[in-house]
């Protein structure tokens, strides 16, 4: 018995030293418990309590994969003498970030016009919202071609829901990337008990006057507004329905993380486990506190090709240089003993051929395919070529390689910041978010631009002459020069990938066109991007 107590005795020293043991050996001298600059202790109530949060890993976001940074060559791999010489090639360093691993779906968009509907419908200011975050569905309009099916049925119909959204211009899906990250934001903030649910109940419509002025006096400054539909008791007559003004809505019921962040008087209901300042009272969460998203935006340029290509290091230290493709090796289709002869991309095989001979189909898809069809590249990352191609943050220019940053290249840089009014109180725009503003001076868009086309001016005076005499049409205004006039302007934004409509030729990542900011096609597509914060290294994640 004794000889029982003493090993149980012994075996809890030796755990115990090796714990102390190993905790030595780990221990880093940097720590959020005592300033190794003053000697005090933080979170003291005695002192200033001041509260010092240790770096925050909150793994990978869903969806996404870790992009550990680096050096890579971009620029042009191959020659066709006939091709724009719009890429020479570089050398450029990119820092590590995330990125998706599919492309948007039609199932992710509508996702997004289902809350913009929930929220923002039975206002005639809401109605206005929701019809700017619709894909254009006509982009599948061709004039000899019979594509009516997918107008009807390609964004809505099930069978298409893991296809990637088209139709969505650039503008489109950098308000969808502001969507998504207030949504994930709003969600951290609610699993943590920061913040409560945010009452959308209150959005249901409700037939009682009083409980409608109950709902204002609880509301103070804001209104139900009033809408009548046929009774359906009775159908000569109409019954009266309320619900919460577009006002109320914009301002109290839309989380958005800039509003959160800056405006006083935005207040959502506190969770069960608020944050406490050092006064001990409840406070809003803050960058500091290291629970929100960087937030969601499209790649850069540089970003997107260093992804695409996937120049990953084997344990020598040595990566594969000059590839073509996204894929290793140079060549469409797969060369592997197990899946030998598939083709490695949705795109035209040649004029006419969209995906090959019946039961014996090359790609096996007309149009676009699932964003998770054919096998990954080197990073995990689905369709990098082929399908649909993505856009970039980049504006446009032919001389982006001659004027570029070494380091996280990107031509576009605005220097923006939050709108604020004649009083100095921050603006909330139309969809309950904080706009931004900046002067002529930060805009750096056009910043050494080499580029002739884009710098000519082609503000013209216009003729208005109309010289058919049988048909007059003086409201017609004809610009002389139109057909040597450059097009390039601060909204032209760059797309890249190839699509299932293009040539194996716009597979290579190097390759890259462009497109205006407003505009959509049926053939390109976009997936989201987020920077990574401190450390740069891919075992953290």
């Amino acid at each position: 018995m004794h000889k029982y107590r003493y090993m149980k005795k012994l075996l809890k020293f030796v755990l115990l030293s090796t714990f102390v043991v190993l905790c030595g050996c780990n221990q880093r001298e940097l720590n959020t418990k005592v300033s190794h600059s003053t000697g005090w202790n933080y979170y003291d109530k005695k002192t200033t309590n001041f509260q010092a949060i240790e770096g925050v890993t909150s793994g990978v976001p869903a969806g996404m994969v870790a992009i550990e940074g680096g050096s890579l060559t971009i620029g042009e791999r191959d020659e066709f003498l006939t091709a724009p010489r719009n890429n020479a090639a570089r050398t450029l360093t990119v820092s590590s970030f995330y990125m998706d691993k599919y492309e948007i779906t039609n199932l992710d968009w509508r996702e997004y016009e289902q809350w913009m509907r929930m929220v923002f419908s039975g206002t005639e200011a809401g109605m206005t919202q929701i019809k700017k975050v619709l894909p254009d569905t006509t982009v599948w309009r061709e004039e000899l071609a019979y594509n009516e099916p997918y107008l009807a049925y390609y964004y809505r119909h099930p069978a298409y829901s893991f296809y990637p959204v088209v139709g969505v211009s650039w503008a489109q899906a950098m308000a969808y990337c502001q969507w998504r990250t207030d949504r994930v934001n709003e969600l951290a903030l609610i699993r943590c008990g920061e913040i409560a649910i945010p009452p959308f109940a209150d959005l249901e419509p409700i037939d009682d006057e009083g409980l409608k002025d109950e709902w204002e006096q609880s509301n103070p400054g804001y209104f139900m507004e009033s809408y009548e539909i046929e009774d359906p008791d009775d159908p000569e007559n109409t019954v009266t329905w309320y619900r919460p003004s577009y006002e109320w809505i914009r301002d109290k019921l839309v989380f958005n993380t800039e509003k959160y962040l800056y405006v006083s008087n935005y207040n959502p209901e506190f969770g069960k486990r608020p944050k406490v300042d050092e006064y001990g009272q409840d406070r809003k969460v803050n960058t500091a506190d290291g629970i929100l998203v960087v937030g969601y935006r499209l790649p850069t340029e540089a970003e997107w090709e260093f992804a695409a290509f996937a120049p990953v290091a084997s344990e020598d230290g040595l990566s594969i240089e000059g590839k073509i493709y996204p894929w290793s090796g140079y060549h469409p289709r797969d060369l592997s003993t197990k899946n030998i002869g598939q083709m490695q991309a949705n795109f035209v095989r040649g004029r006419g051929d969209m995906m090959g001979m019946s039961k014996a189909l090359n790609d096996a898809y007309v149009i676009t395919g699932p964003v998770d069809a054919f096998l990954p590249n080197d990073y995990g990352l689905y369709n990098m070529a082929g399908n649909v191609n993505e856009w970039v943050m980049d504006v446009y220019r032919e001389t982006s390689s001659m004027e570029v940053a070494e380091y996280n290249s990107f031509r576009g840089n605005i220097f923006s910041k939050p709108k604020r009014d004649e009083n100095g109180v921050y603006s909330i725009d139309s969809v309950g978010c904080i706009p931004v503003e900046f002067t002529e001076e930060d805009d750096k868009r056009d910043f050494k631009d080499g580029d002739l086309p884009s710098r000519i001016d082609t503000d013209y005076p216009l003729d208005t002459t109309w010289t058919d005499t049988i048909n007059p049409r003086p409201d017609w205004k004809i610009d002389p020069t139109d057909i040597l006039t450059p097009r390039l302007s601060k909204e032209a934004r760059v797309y890249k990938g190839g699509s299932w409509k293009d040539r194996v030729y716009w597979l290579n990542p190097s390759n890259r066109r462009f497109l205006d900011q407003n505009k959509s096609t049926n053939t390109i597509g976009f997936r989201c991007a987020m920077s990574i914060l401190g450390e740069n290294k891919l075992s953290d994640y």
